[in-house]
């Protein structure tokens, strides 16, 4: 068992247990391939949708440079083998609000970072 695997059963671990309250599923889509019909200019592209979960998470005050990361920016760290797809800059997410997690809100992808051993996305998220 690899570093990556070892990182992956822990945290999914950690996952189910507990950090249970705080993790929460979420959906991501993005427009996949398609052709341009420039006579009848339609596009034949259809969504494509993935979904995972991760813990939301605000950044620390510290970090918010209103540059890169504004103030209502958020962190989902989500393991990479638990979603079903790659996320990608331009990506939208659908995850539960954090104030009230019964509503879902909708997310841009503003950043992706994959940790050194490739076990978790760091993904930066701006409401839409």
């Amino acid at each position: 068992m690899g570093l990556q695997d070892k990182l992956q059963a822990k945290l999914a671990k950690a996952f189910d247990g507990k950090l249970a309250d705080a993790v929460s599923a979420f959906t991501g889509s993005y427009q996949g391939p398609g052709v341009w019909d420039p006579v009848e200019e339609t596009d034949t592209s259809v969504p494509v949708t993935y979904t995972g979960r991760g813990v939301l998470a605000e950044y620390e005050t510290k970090r918010i440079d209103n540059i890169n990361i504004l103030s209502g920016d958020l962190k989902l760290i989500a393991l990479t083998n638990e979603v079903t797809d790659a996320p990608a800059i331009g990506h939208a997410i659908a995850a539960p609000d954090l104030a009230d997690r019964a509503q879902t809100v909708s997310y841009l992808v503003k950043s992706v970072q994959v940790d050194p051993a490739s076990a978790t996305y760091q993904i930066q998220l701006r409401k839409v």
